[in-house]
This record gives C-alpha cells, sequence and structure tokens, in this order.
C-alpha cells in the first residue's frame, strides 16, 4: 500500500510502498480517509524527540486520522466493518499516512455525525490536548480567567471553543489580521502579540495554556494568580513526564534537569508549571463528538491536501502552518 515515511532523522519525507498491516486482536484495521498534521510530525522528522520517542525506520508518520473500519481484530466489542470512526493512536501505532492503518480500539471512537472526513481527521490530536490541558489538568471551572496562546493555530482554536464551553473568561494571544476569527471562536480578549505584551496586562489568570516555550513560558508563570498553572504543550519536559513515558534513570535526571529552573520559578512565585504529552484516548474522544455533533466545538480547517501532496503539505506545516489545521485528504 501507499504511504508516505521518512527513512532517517532529518530526510525528507517521502512516498514509499509497505506492507498492509496485520490486526491484532485488540485493533481495527481503518482505511483512512483524513490525516490531519500537527507540528509533532515534524518534530518527529527533525529528530526534535528521539531520545523520548525512538523509533525504527522507515517512519511512517501521522497522528490523526478519519476513516472507515474495515476489519476488527477478535477480542473487540465496540466497533464493526463499516463505522466511521476517528482518532489519534498512541505513540506505538502512528502513522496515518498511509492508506491503510491498525489502531488500537481503546485509541478511537465514532466520528462526529456532523462533520465530514477532513473535518474530523483535523481534530483528534488538537482537541485532546485541549480537553487534556483544560479539563484532565486544569479542572477549569466556570468564572475562572484561561489564557490560550497562539490561538488561531489548531490547539489554541479548539482550546479557545471548549474553555467557553466551560463558562471560563477567555484571552488569547492572536496576531491583528486573526482577531475577528478568534472572537467567533469564543474568545473575550485578544491581545495582539505583535504590538502588546501580555504580561502587561491588568488581567491575571487561573490557568494558562502555553504552546511557544523559552521566554514565553516565564512570562506566563508571571500573569498567574497565587496557585494557578501553566500547562506547556511545548516544554520542557518536566519529571512527572518522564516516570508516565517509562523512561529510564538516565533520561528521567536529563529532563529533571531541563525543566529544573522553570519549575523553580514557578514555586517562587506560588504557581504550578505541568508538561503536557498528550496520550491517546477514545473515551475523551467520545466526549468530544458529542460537545461536536451539539455544536460547542467547531474543526477549524486551514488547508486540505489531497494525499500525493503529503510532502507539501508537510513543508508547509514546518512554515507555520496559518490558521487552523492541515488535513491530507484521501480518495
Amino acid at each position: 500500500m501507499k504511504a508516505f515515511a521518512i527513512n532517517s532523522y532529518g530526510a525528507p519525507l517521502a512516498a514509499v510502498d509497505v506492507d498492509e498491516p496485520t490486526v491484532r486482536e485488540d485493533e481495527v484495521l481503518v482505511q483512512v480517509r483524513a490525516a490531519g498534521l500537527n507540528q509533532l510530525d515534524e518534530k518527529i522528522r527533525i529528530g526534535e524527540f528521539k531520545q523520548i520517542l525512538p523509533y525504527e525506520f522507515p517512519v511512517v508518520l501521522g497522528h490523526d486520522l478519519a476513516g472507515v473500519v474495515m476489519a476488527v481484530g477478535s477480542a473487540v466489542r465496540n466497533f464493526t466493518p463499516g463505522d466511521e470512526v476517528y482518532g489519534r493512536p498512541r505513540k506505538d501505532s502512528i502513522g496515518t499516512l498511509a492508506e491503510l492503518v491498525s489502531v488500537p480500539a481503546a485509541d478511537l471512537a465514532l466520528k462526529p455525525a456532523s462533520v465530514n472526513f477532513d473535518e474530523a481527521g483535523s481534530l483528534p490530536l488538537v482537541a485532546l490536548t485541549a480537553w487534556q490541558a483544560l479539563v484532565e489538568r486544569g479542572d477549569v471551572r466556570p468564572g475562572q480567567r484561561v489564557l490560550i496562546h497562539a490561538g488561531a493555530g489548531g490547539v489554541g482554536s479548539v482550546a479557545i471553543q471548549l474553555a467557553k464551553h466551560l463558562g471560563a473568561i477567555v484571552t488569547t494571544t492572536a496576531s491583528a489580521a486573526n482577531e475577528d476569527f478568534v472572537r467567533e471562536l469564543g474568545a473575550d480578549e485578544v491581545i495582539d502579540y505583535r504590538t502588546q505584551d501580555f504580561e502587561n496586562a491588568e488581567a491575571r489568570y487561573d490557568l494558562v495554556l502555553e504552546s511557544l516555550g523559552g521566554e514565553n513560558l516565564v512570562k506566563s508563570l508571571r500573569v498567574l494568580k497565587p496557585g494557578g498553572v501553566v500547562v506547556g504543550i511545548s516544554g520542557p519536559p518536566d519529571p512527572a513526564f518522564a516516570r508516565e513515558a517509562g523512561l529510564n534513570p538516565v533520561m528521567r535526571l536529563a529532563i529533571a534537569g531541563m525543566s529544573a529552573s522553570v519549575r523553580r520559578q514557578a514555586k517562587k512565585l506560588g504557581v504550578r508549571y505541568e508538561f503536557l504529552f498528550m496520550h491517546a484516548s477514545g473515551e475523551q474522544l467520545g466526549h468530544i463528538a458529542t460537545l461536536v455533533d451539539q455544536g460547542s466545538l467547531q474543526p477549524v480547517v486551514g488547508h486540505v491536501y489531497p494525499f500525493a501532496e503529503s510532502v507539501r503539505a508537510l513543508e508547509h506545516l514546518a512554515k507555520g502552518g496559518g490558521r487552523g489545521k492541515i488535513v491530507v485528504s484521501l480518495p
């Protein structure tokens, strides 16, 4: 079958022929109809995560999918051939830039009925990231103040909608050109990151969803209320992540060192820093599908490329990607 893979870290994405996947007893074989692209795909390609996400080559990229069930393993009871599903496969089952993919059933949910495959394929990773940051980690409540960086991007555009659904007062950073767009998504306040410094705003926040890292992360700690939390999705990783990932003691020590400075600053300010590396969850995707079908969440698709142009799609992503998600569509 056709797929798009890399043969080494730093190598360009290329079309390849690979064997059709086998289906284990707890897995579902899905004919991919759409695959959303994420910054994680580019970071894996360039080797940024090779210490914590080691892969054997060739590596078929792709972390999002929407498609049709073709077959199910002997232990699968909740899906049948013909079902329309969407999901984000766990780290050892990635590879959605392919005609077929075998995915653990626990990582899938029925596709939202109100959207098409391209829209559904744009959602899993970013929607799960937003859910796990705001619901699982942040326990966001009505009336709390939330700051979401890069609100026009893939994660930000979904996080704004989810935070608003949870009853939060939502501030986001975006360019002036995207102000109307993020306000339509639900943002109450928009800070133009090109002309304004969000640290100078009077508001203080219960939670900041931080996706940029570096100095932006340090400043985000300083705009929290006492007891508030920055949930970072760009890093640096923290010791809790290293434990959950089952990394060896040497890597755990190294990761602890990477985040030591920011954790010290957080403690001094009376706030918290938590690194979030999104985990697969079909159960959470089921909740998200309900919100989509209720009209509380809408997918934000910026560009759709045909499967044959997957290389160009990833190159577009690497240059910034623009508003919303980039999706590869399969006939």
